[in-house]
């Protein structure tokens, strides 16, 4: 079946912190007074960054709970319950489906059905006024450091632990890319695709990002500045495309709200 690509539609915006964020990475060493659990940091100029993994993978899961089609096929013996892989969720449209021959029989499809993901989630930087604002007022560079306390509800002891944060107020770059495809004759519908996305990032806005949600960390904020139409022709005259901010100014300000 040949599919086309007919156009790529380019969000562009901020996420703000609205409370000290965490996505972890990797100590490169156990230092002595050192923080137990660090973020994961551009390794060239040491700055906190959103991974577009974590963006993209929150927004998924977040929309298959909200539709109950969270996968009824195993993806391993440790993943017991993986994204859906049917091709008629909304979650597969949007972020695509790898079919094995367990998903073939579960969902009764075929491999012509699998399909790529339509969403690109770009890694998010820290915008350049937030690194200067971080890079003289932090305890530690472009982070905070939270002290959290497990107490033993017998004896009352307390076994603290460090946790490496973004500062609540933090902004980040946020650039997605919806890819549009006339499939077998039948092309997607921009609106529907659109009005999906808004919808996990409205989900997401009233969930959290990264670890330690329930105990506060991860709230965030989208501010959407500029939403592009870029077809064939626009690539082939250099144009910028067509700008659709005003069409989904209702979406955008559901967002905000």
């Amino acid at each position: 079946m040949n599919r086309q690509l007919l156009k790529k539609i380019v969000i562009k915006g901020k996420i703000k912190a609205k409370s000290g964020l965490r996505i972890g990475g990797s100590g490169s060493a156990l230092e002595i007074g050192g923080v137990d659990l660090p973020i994961i940091r551009n390794p060239i100029d040491n700055k906190p960054y959103l991974p577009g993994s974590s963006i993209k993978g929150k927004m998924r899961s977040l929309l298959e709970l909200n539709q109950a089609t969270i996968g009824v096929v195993p993806m391993s013996n440790t993943v017991k319950n993986g994204p859906s892989m049917d091709p008629k969720s909304w979650s597969a449209k949007l972020f695509g489906n790898a079919l094995s021959g367990k998903d073939e029989k579960a969902y009764g499809v075929s491999q012509d059905q699998q399909r790529p993901s339509r969403v690109i989630v770009r890694d998010a930087n820290l915008t350049e006024k937030s690194a200067k604002e971080l890079e003289k007022g932090s305890q530690t560079p472009y982070s905070e450091v939270k002290t959290e306390v497990v107490i033993d509800r017998i004896t009352s002891a307390a076994m603290p632990r460090q946790l490496e944060r973004v500062p609540a107020g933090a902004e980040f770059e946020l650039e997605i890319v919806l890819n549009l495809f006339r499939d077998g004759g039948v092309e997607d519908e921009e609106k529907k695709y659109m009005d999906y996305l808004f919808l996990c990032l409205q989900l997401l806005r009233d969930d959290y990002l990264g670890g330690h949600g329930s105990r506060g960390s991860g709230q965030v904020a989208f501010d959407i500045d500029q939403i592009w139409a870029k077809d064939t022709d626009t690539y082939l005259t250099g144009d910028k495309g067509e700008d659709l901010k005003e069409q989904y100014a209702k979406q955008i300000e559901n967002l905000k709200n």
